[in-house]
């Protein structure tokens, strides 16, 4: 299940909020990179000795490979100064039942101070909200947000099909400046806020954060098994089905791609066809962005057909997204592809950043 490691820190190199990276040297003299949260581990300083979990690395997993720091078991850091039996500081457990579970005030718990605000908050009032399946898209749906609306109040949702700490994209680091608030729902945490459920945190974005428009996309490092039903992204079709029982408007951004070698990814991804088409059992505004390639065209408009009878499709103008892509303050990236090599990916989700700052007027 676990595979340890105890090692010694040998350098503290690059950081980001929430987390630090590390060169560590194994008891066998193996040098390796990790990574450790602060918030959860205390920080490590050269010198230290580190216990590992080194699963991810061995595997060598393109978004995970760290070793991750379990613990700093020579310098532990201090508890929390507020007293163990306290719920003032919150009661919501995330990563539940796992050695390294948090404590965690909820954005709607009695001791939030956004308890007013939530207790008996129903209804999204329209609010936009953009869902899709990969990590990667998140930068490209702000990115299209921008184009036209540079001033709007745009909310992030993390869900918990990927990473669960909100510290692990810097991604998401590098968007801190862009976003009103990152609200951290399900098992996730980190965010700025937190929630117990997707529900929750959509309101929170709408009656907290006061967003003009939202995006729902889960963490880096989704988990998927290469089937229809075993990729953690298809979750973007409950998303759907919140989005609309709670009065919002889901818009999907549709994972669109020439360059990908597995052919269940070309064109509209299979994960796509089978979240919005046998998920979401609400109705959303699909968008694709004119301007395509022909026959990658062809290719999204025949795999669309069946999912018009209960989604719309919108064809979204692309003038001024390349620039707003180019122009993104973090990198592009999506399975190793920067946003010439997948050129479509990024500006589908950008066009339907575009339409959901659109919808929101």
């Amino acid at each position: 299940m676990v595979r340890w490691r105890s090692a010694t820190v040998t350098a503290v190199r690059r950081e980001w909020k929430g987390a630090v990276e590390l060169d560590v040297t194994l008891v066998d003299g193996a040098a390796i990179r990790a990574l450790a949260y602060p918030e959860l581990v205390g920080r490590p300083q050269a010198g230290d000795r580190v216990l590992l979990n080194v699963n991810a690395l061995l595997m060598g997993l393109g978004t995970g490979g760290y070793a991750l720091v379990v613990a700093l078991p020579d310098r532990l850091p201090p508890d929390p100064p507020t007293p163990a039996e306290s719920r003032a500081a919150g009661h919501l457990v995330k990563a539940r039942y796992t050695p390294l579970q948090p404590i965690l005030l909820g954005v709607d718990e009695e001791a939030s101070p956004h308890r007013a605000a939530l207790a008996d908050a129903d209804d999204l009032s329209g609010l936009p909200v953009v869902t899709a399946d990969l990590h990667s898209a998140l930068p490209a749906v702000l990115a299209g947000i921008r184009a036209d609306t540079p001033n709007a109040r745009v909310a992030y949702l993390l869900t918990d099909g990927g990473a669960l700490p909100a510290w692990f994209s810097r991604t998401l680091a590098g968007l801190r400046e862009h976003l009103v608030g990152t609200i951290s729902v399900g098992q996730a945490f980190g965010g700025d806020l937190e929630a117990g459920t997707l529900h929750a945190g959509l309101l929170a974005a709408r009656h907290v954060l006061h967003a003009d428009l939202a995006v729902v996309a889960q963490g880096p490092g989704n988990l998927g098994t290469g089937t229809r039903w075993g990729f953690s992204g298809v979750a973007v079709g409950e998303a759907v089905n919140a989005i609309a029982a709670l009065g919002g408007r889901p818009v999907g951004s549709l994972r669109i791609s020439a360059a990908d070698a597995r052919p269940r990814h070309r064109g509209v991804s299979h994960h796509s066809l089978t979240a919005y088409g046998r998920v979401a059992l609400a109705s959303a505004e699909l968008v694709v962005p004119d301007q395509l390639d022909p026959a990658l065209a062809t290719t999204v408009e025949v795999a669309l057909a069946p999912l018009a009878a209960r989604h719309r499709v919108r064809r979204v103008p692309v003038d001024g997204l390349d620039a707003a892509l180019r122009a993104s303050p973090v990198p592009l990236s999506t399975m190793g592809r920067g946003l010439d090599a997948d050129y479509a990916y990024f500006l589908a989700a950008a066009a339907a950043g575009r339409h959901a700052a659109r919808l929101a007027g």
